[in-house]
């Protein structure tokens, strides 16, 4: 044989297939160079996006401008870039080959396998012979339906998995609602509050469900074919919650009564997490029970069963994780590190949503109740540093997840392939959307004020049916599940909805409060802020209506109520406080005889050497307004009224119009 020849077959069989392996290694780094700079342009657009909207409400504040709000403003750019991005990009288009299944492959359209292998061939051609290589299979995950073959790489980029807004944007957001709530004023309204959030709630969404689906009945027949009840109830459900954030900012700015801002606020919190169990106890409802797809007594009663189920486990479990994390920080000396007791106190109740999730509970209830017990029992445990910390980082995290989800919004509606613009469905969604609410507030209302005193005048109802702005939870149900016809024309009419009712509706709250003549300048008080001399006698009149004996001392009124009120006020003062925090008086003053042994063990020594109250004083709202009631003085300080007086003491009743 010619040595050259076979030199040249050595070169063939070997060193080509090599330098073909180097190539593709060079292709791929090359690919994935290209997915990491469309990563980080994508990271830097809505990084700019948020930029953008910060410096834009500082000019809005400095000039004083309330007709439009950040959430506003971030669905505005987001919808500019939006457009940008589908029109004048000009990125690389997506790359794609043509796959077909066997025809003994099992699958189906409802639920597409989450995995495709592709296998290249086992050998390929050179021009003098075959140079056989090692077999190769990729792996693709499953992304959705392909409905445009001409996207490019940054439309694809800019649309988010989902997941991440469950499990990344939204435990913040409602875990700073349940953290930095305003207890005293949402207890004191918690009657009507439960009312709105949850009996307002699923008639809400029951009232939505029943209107469309007459509505999608009379369009035309494909739409129609694409739609069950319980798709339409599923919509009602998704759509019922409220987030009223430019509205509640504007009534912090103008000091609006305090009631109806924590009825607004209470509402807004609750209905999140009612919504998210309600929609899928929905879901449920006909994989679990239903056999036929009609309706069964049986299985609806299941159904209601799971809502209350899922929605309570929740709760406990968020409640006892916050209690846990009130036990550890009581109990060790981990305040002596701010920053270790601060990551314990965010991983903890992180963990709450994760708990709940895994155990297919709802995390947004779990850790809703878990901010709120956190607040109520650890924030009193935690060292200075840590209380500042904690609050100003869910604050923080609460403000950038919250315009990335509006700004996500806006760019969404023209980079997400899986709109379905239907315009009789998007008209039928906010009409009904619309009674849906009234059905929420007015009924509900007339209820109520057959036992609260004081009652809920007409023009807070109107308030409370204006304050009805759609928002992030509304968005993040609809956008979770898009396989279907239905499913996007869900999530075209409730993107539609959210902007249209945070960029009107919002931008229109001062004028309503104006409209509708609700006093401001009022409330948002603490209790020992100065008040003017002409609210002596309102304050003095607001002592007395918390007395005991009074049976409307709740906000909500009814002597049960109080009765109720006061039976869990005592429990919280004198064993769960004692217990989780290190408040007065000690457990071994409180328990009976026989557990004062295990009370020694729980009481720290700092419980027994600090001065009575003294932990009262480090959160003024640290204590909810349902604890026992304090004797009502006949004085009052002339410094809370008058700052600036020489005179200490006052009798109220001394006082009179000459005297003023």
């Amino acid at each position: 044989m010619n040595p050259a020849i076979g030199f040249a077959s050595f070169l063939l069989l070997y060193l080509v297939p090599k330098c073909q392996g180097s190539g593709t290694d060079i292709a791929l780094d090359a690919k994935a160079t290209l997915l990491h700079r469309i990563d980080s342009l994508n990271l830097l657009i809505y990084t700019c996006l948020l930029t953008l909207t910060v410096l834009t409400i500082w000019v809005f504040k400095h000039r004083r401008v309330s007709w439009l709000h950040e959430t506003g403003l971030a669905v505005i750019y987001g919808l500019i870039v939006g457009a940008i991005i589908r029109y004048a990009s000009s990125t690389n288009q997506v790359t794609y080959i043509d796959a077909h299944p066997d025809a003994d492959a099992k699958y189906n359209l409802s639920v597409p396998p989450d995995i495709v292998r592709f296998h290249f061939p086992d050998k390929i051609q050179i021009s003098s012979g075959e140079a056989p290589i090692p077999n190769k299979t990729y792996a693709y995950s499953f992304r959705g339906e392909i409905v445009n073959l001409e996207q490019n790489e940054i439309d694809l980029k800019a649309t988010f998995d989902p997941e991440i807004f469950f499990n990344i944007i939204l435990p913040p957001i409602i875990f700073h609602a349940g953290y930095c709530l305003k207890r005293k004023y949402f207890f004191r309204n918690l009657g009507a509050i439960l009312t709105f959030a949850m009996v307002g709630t699923a008639l809400s969404a029951l009232v939505i469900g029943s209107l469309m689906y007459g509505c999608v009945q009379l369009m035309p027949a494909s739409l129609a074919a694409s739609f069950t009840f319980l798709d339409t109830l599923y919509f009602g459900a998704l759509i019922s919650p409220t987030d009223p954030l430019t509205v509640l900012a504007i009534f912090s700015q103008l000091k609006v009564d305090v009631n109806l801002y924590a009825m607004i606020f209470g509402e807004s919190v609750l209905n999140d997490a009612v919504a998210l169990v309600l929609s899928g106890a929905i879901q449920n409802y006909e994989k679990r029970y239903s056999v036929d797809g009609g309706f069964e007594i049986t299985a609806f009663l299941a159904a209601i069963g799971d809502f209350i189920g899922i929605f309570s486990l929740s709760l406990l479990v968020g409640a006892l994780i916050g209690c846990l994390t009130a036990l550890m920080t009581k109990f060790t000396h981990v305040r002596d590190w701010p920053l270790l007791e601060s990551a314990l106190f965010v991983l903890t109740s992180y963990a709450a949503f994760l708990i709940a999730e895994v155990f297919e509970l709802t995390g947004v209830v779990a850790v809703l109740f878990c901010g709120i017990c956190q607040a109520h029992y650890t924030y009193n445990n935690l060292s200075a540093d840590s209380r500042n910390r904690t609050k100003q980082l869910f604050e923080l995290l609460n403000f950038l997840a919250e315009n990335f989800i509006f700004t996500y919004i806006g760019v969404s509606m023209f980079t997400f392939p899986k709109h379905h613009f239907d315009p009789w469905f998007i008209i039928a969604g906010f009409l009904t959307s619309m009674l849906g609410r009234a059905v929420n507030i007015y009924p509900l209302s007339f209820l109520l004020n057959l036992g609260r005193k004081p009652p809920i005048p007409m023009n807070f109802q109107h308030m409370l049916f204006f304050s009805g702005l759609r928002g992030a939870m509304s968005f993040a149900l609809a956008i979770r599940n898009t396989v279907s016809e239905a499913r996007q024309a869900m999530l075209t009419t409730t993107s539609l909805i959210v902007i249209a009712t945070v960029v009107l509706q919002g931008g229109a709250a001062t004028h309503a409060l104006a409209y509708l003549r609700i006093p401001t300048g009022q409330g948002q008080n603490d209790e020992n802020e100065a008040l003017p001399y002409r609210d002596v006698r309102s304050l003095y009149q607001s002592t007395e209506t918390s007395r005991p004996d009074t049976p409307h001392g709740s906000g909500d009124g009814g002597g049960e109520k109080a009765r109720l009120a006061r039976l869990w006020g005592a429990v919280d003062s004198k064993l769960l406080k004692p217990l989780l925090t290190h408040a007065r008086p000690p457990l071994t003053e409180t328990l009976p005889s026989f557990l004062r042994p295990l009370g020694r063990v729980l009481t720290t020594t700092r419980q027994y050497t600090q001065a009575e109250n003294s932990l009262r004083r480090t959160d003024s709202d640290s204590d909810l307004c349902i604890d026992e009631p304090q004797p009502v003085p006949t004085t009052i300080d002339p410094q809370q009224l008058w700052p600036g007086l020489v005179d200490t003491r006052i009798s109220v009743e001394g006082i009179t119009g000459s005297n003023i």
